[in-house]
């Protein structure tokens, strides 16, 4: 049998306060991350470069282009009407939003006028697309951080929303319902009384997203004082919807906006207050979206009572040959991710001369590397997550 030998060993508490203790600097080396393009808290097709130390986040570089689809060349070549479907396909999860905003500028640049039941109706679809899209938004900002419930539980009441949108138009996710001149159908039968028993339903629903999610501790612990972004900082980089709202600064086109006779109904405008931390971080812009759901369904209430009464044509009919004159317009609208814009030149044909549009989740994604520096790396995901991007928007 082999001997073993136990040698003595010197007290390591005397070694420890040893003179002939050589302090060495801890040498650490910069890497590379891939954070995407195909990674679930990216939102779609988005890669950040992320230039990490360890844990810590130094640099968050996004880049975009892989969805790119040739939107606004699109709209040089097709008349207005036949250009509605290609506005759903931007923001995907708020097609009646981007309908509406491409309608309306080049209404106002044609001229059109839309009856007062038409304007309605689309307040209705807006408002009810913006609530649509604000689940989805907190339910994958729930999978973000790693709560799986909250997810479930929000497309359980987007499926009620997505059944109205159904009985419409037919569609559940592209619906090219909003068009030049209107809309395309009137409301079906029971409509309104479908519509108010859902908002009954859901508006206690708000409380319970907040009880499981909003004021979870974890939740907050994993978004409050993470990504701040300034009032100053909000405005500088052109932010815009509940991005913006987040940082404090009370700004909704809604409210200074009368196309749609938003000026007829009674809301709120949410802001970030700091409430679970710092006046801008991701708590906050998360926050802002759940109340502006309760915001929705006060205009939906107020909507949905005077459509009942509201005179004339849905559609007009102008809209399909409708020529645009040489002139120009750009026109924004308040869409659940902030404002997008339509510029459109005319030159006397059907066809446009110029379409460009102006994407919030473009802008707003802008400021990811700015606001994502000096962080942990799980908090990239906290940060892309309470911004809210659709990448369908961003490439188009």
């Amino acid at each position: 049998m082999a001997e073993i030998v136990l040698e003595a060993r010197p007290d390591i508490n005397a070694d420890l306060t040893s003179d002939k203790i050589v302090q060495e600097d801890l040498q650490t080396e910069e890497m590379l991350v891939n954070m995407g393009p195909q990674h679930p808290a990216t939102h779609g097709v988005l890669r950040v470069v992320l230039r990490t130390d360890g844990e810590m986040v130094l640099e968050a570089v996004p880049h975009i282009g892989y969805l790119h689809r040739c939107a606004e060349k699109i709209g040089e070549n097709v008349a207005p009407y036949q250009y509605i479907p290609y506005t759903d396909r931007m923001d995907y999860l708020a097609g009646m939003n981007d309908n509406l905003a491409y309608a309306l500028a080049v209404e106002k640049l044609a001229g059109l006028e839309v009856s007062e039941r038409a304007r309605y109706i689309r307040v209705i679809f807006a408002e009810l697309n913006r609530i649509a899209s604000h689940l989805v938004s907190m339910g994958t900002y729930g999978l973000d951080i790693g709560a799986f419930t909250p997810f479930l539980y929000a497309f359980r009441e987007r499926e009620m929303i997505l059944d109205l949108f159904e009985s419409a138009c037919g569609a559940r996710l592209t619906y090219s319902y909003i068009t030049i001149g209107g809309v395309h159908d009137d409301l079906p039968e029971r409509f309104i009384d479908i519509t108010s028993e859902f908002l009954d339903y859901f508006e206690p629903k708000i409380d319970e997203y907040n009880n499981l999610l909003s004021f979870n501790h974890i939740f907050v612990k994993r978004t409050a004082n993470i990504g701040v972004i300034s009032p100053a900082d909000a405005l500088d980089w052109g932010l815009t919807g509940p991005v913006l709202r987040g940082s404090g600064i009370r700004w909704d086109l809604r409210k200074v906006q009368n196309d749609l006779g938003y000026d007829e109904f009674d809301f709120d405008i949410p802001i970030g207050e700091g409430l679970k931390g710092t006046v801008g971080d991701c708590w906050d812009r998360y926050y802002v979206r759940i109340l502006e759901m309760k915001e929705s369904v006060k205009i939906l209430r107020q909507a949905l009572a005077k459509v009942g009464d509201a005179k004339g044509d849905v559609l007009d009919k102008r809209g399909k040959t409708v020529k645009l004159p040489a002139d120009e317009i750009y026109y924004e609208l308040e869409n659940p991710r902030g404002q997008l814009g339509f510029y459109v030149q005319g030159n006397g044909s059907t066809i446009p001369a110029r379409v460009k549009a102006r994407g919030p989740s473009f802008c707003n994604l802008s400021i990811t590397s700015h606001v994502s520096t000096n962080c942990l790396l799980a908090d990239v995901a906290a940060i892309i997550g309470s911004i809210d991007v659709v990448m369908g928007e961003v490439d188009r």
